[in-house]
């Protein structure tokens, strides 16, 4: 992890954009475009046709994709990509979010108030179930930066403050927190905390983690599938999970 090289890609973009808000008016959206110069700053490297797809980065051989949700999307790409090439996901993970609405109308911006939502890597594990069938190939690694962000967002939602179902129009990308590496199968071993106590249940993950059960319900099953965890006998209709050999 290197703030230095976030802070210079996150100021080349938004000097690039020539907006005095900052955000929103390039092609692709802000956090997409400081992942991609933050990962590699020569542009001479982005936007590279490989095997019938443009591929994100591509230098030496290797590649990188960067992705903010959507991972079902990736899946031609892997399959194209992984039996050439050594490929890194790139998935940016808010950590601490401030949401700041807009009104369609006037463009006015209301003060931005902090989501009560922490962000951790333990959120990529529902992007990872899409792409389940790839995730034991050696040529697959990850990256889950967690950044601080202003996320805007479009008052023109279906509820009556018009939030609900609204549409976001970006996110502004403002610290660095931590990054998260996946470079082989037993790096997915770091989710497991070290001092919980074995036969547990999801449940049980999910109190020592320090994360919501449904976090739990959708990581302990792929870390089951990556035999990381086995199964050891149920707990009524729960099943009981231990570390794997």
């Amino acid at each position: 992890m290197d703030k230095n090289a976030f802070e210079s890609a996150k100021l080349k973009v938004l000097l690039k954009q020539n907006d005095p808000h900052g955000f929103g008016t390039l092609q692709e959206k802000t956090v997409h475009a400081v992942m991609k110069l933050y990962y590699e700053p020569d542009e001479d490297y982005h936007e590279v046709p490989v095997e019938g797809f443009i591929a994100d980065i591509y230098r030496e051989g290797r590649i990188i994709e960067i992705q903010n949700g959507n991972f079902g999307k990736l899946r031609p790409k892997l399959t194209a990509f992984l039996p050439l090439y050594p490929v890194t996901v790139v998935y940016p993970i808010p950590h601490f979010k401030w949401l700041i609405w807009m009104d369609e109308e006037s463009g006015e911006l209301s003060p931005k108030h902090k989501s009560p939502v922490t962000g951790n890597a333990f959120h990529a594990f529902s992007e990872l179930y899409k792409i389940k069938a790839f995730l034991k190939d050696p040529n697959l690694s990850f990256r889950f930066p967690l950044i601080d962000i202003d996320e805007y967002r479009m008052l023109n939602g279906w509820s009556r403050n018009k939030k609900r179902g609204s549409t976001r129009y970006d996110r502004m990308p403002l610290d660095l927190f931590d990054e998260i590496r996946i470079d082989r199968r037993e790096d997915f071993m770091q989710f497991v905390p070290i001092e919980i106590e074995e036969p547990f249940t999801i449940k049980e993950f999910a109190k020592v983690a320090g994360i919501r059960r449904e976090l739990a319900a959708e990581a302990v099953p792929l870390l089951y599938y990556m035999e990381i965890l086995k199964r050891v006998g149920k707990q009524g209709r729960e099943y009981l999970y231990e570390v794997g050999e």
